[in-house]
Formats: C-alpha cells, structure tokens, sequence
C-alpha cells in the first residue's frame, strides 16, 4: 500500500458544511497519500456548499475550486472511485443506513456541531465554521501523520475511530 493513495469519503447529511471542510482540508495537506470527496445523505435541491465555509477555506489558504454538494447515492455507482475509508463528521448522517459502499471500506464517525446552525450573528458563525475548520485541520493531520502501517486496510478503520477520541 505504499504507493497506493488512500481514498476518504466524508459525510454528513446535507454536504454543505463540515464534510466540504473535511474534503477541502485533507485534499489540502494529505500530501499526495489521501484523496478526499465528500457527500451528504440527503443534500437539498440546487444545494451549494455554505459560503461562510468557503470564505474560512479561502482565508486558510485552502482551495474551494470544485467543491460542490452531491449526494452519496454518486459513490455508491459502479463507476465511483473505491474507498478505502468512509467517515461521517455529523451524528445525523452517522444513525442513517448507508448504501453499499464497494470494496467494504473501513468506516468511523467523528461527530462535530453544524457551524451553520443557531440564531448567532454571521460573526459567530463565521467562528464556529473557523473552530470546526481547525477541529478538523487537527484530527486530520493526526490521520496522515501514521506511519503507513497503520492505514493497511486491517488496522484502517480501528485506528480511524480512535482518532474520533483525539
């Protein structure tokens, strides 16, 4: 598995907020060994990812080109890539049934607050997307800091939902 890069699918309900977070991160440091996409289980009609995310990516450098919302029906096709490893960010989407993921994936749920929900000002919000971007930023630099070791399909979802801990 040395060379082989390690798919990640992150998901939550609607795709708007933390799992475009998570991809963007992991796309943005997984240093050539991740690639991440993200999905929601039931994204709203013409659903787009939440602006004050994408002004967070932005002012941390973090690219937002073809982020886009999208349904995890579209990685449950034949011609979807393999995953090596799914992980829902939010408890909704962690308590669905989920489709059948090709290949058996290694699975773990890190649950995080929705940044977007509440009756806060923009300002508030803006910081809980910038506290959940960080959250995230954390968790996932632990992940692609494991020795390769670690991420052999095996040990891959274990040492995953012990990350949840972290």
């Amino acid at each position: 598995m040395s060379d082989k890069v390690l798919n990640v699918l992150f998901l939550c309900t609607h795709n708007s907020a933390r799992s475009v977070l998570a991809e963007a991160i992991l796309n943005h440091i997984g240093r050539g060994r991740f690639k991440a996409w993200s999905a929601g289980s039931s994204p709203r009609e013409n659903q787009q990812p939440n602006p004050l995310g994408l002004q967070v990516l932005r002012s941390a450098g973090i690219s937002v080109e073809g982020l886009r919302s999208k349904s995890w029906d579209d990685f449950g096709k034949p011609d979807a890539p393999h995953m090596d490893l799914v992980i829902t960010v939010c408890d909704n989407a962690a308590g669905e049934v989920c489709p059948y993921w090709p290949g058996q994936p290694a699975t773990a749920h890190w649950g995080y607050p929705d940044p977007s929900v509440g009756d806060g000002s923009d300002v508030e919000k803006l910081e809980a997307f910038r506290q959940t971007l960080h959250a995230l930023k954390r968790r996932l630099e632990l992940l692609i800091s494991l020795p390769q070791a670690k991420l052999e399909k095996t040990l891959l979802q274990q040492t995953a939902r012990g990350l949840a801990r972290e």
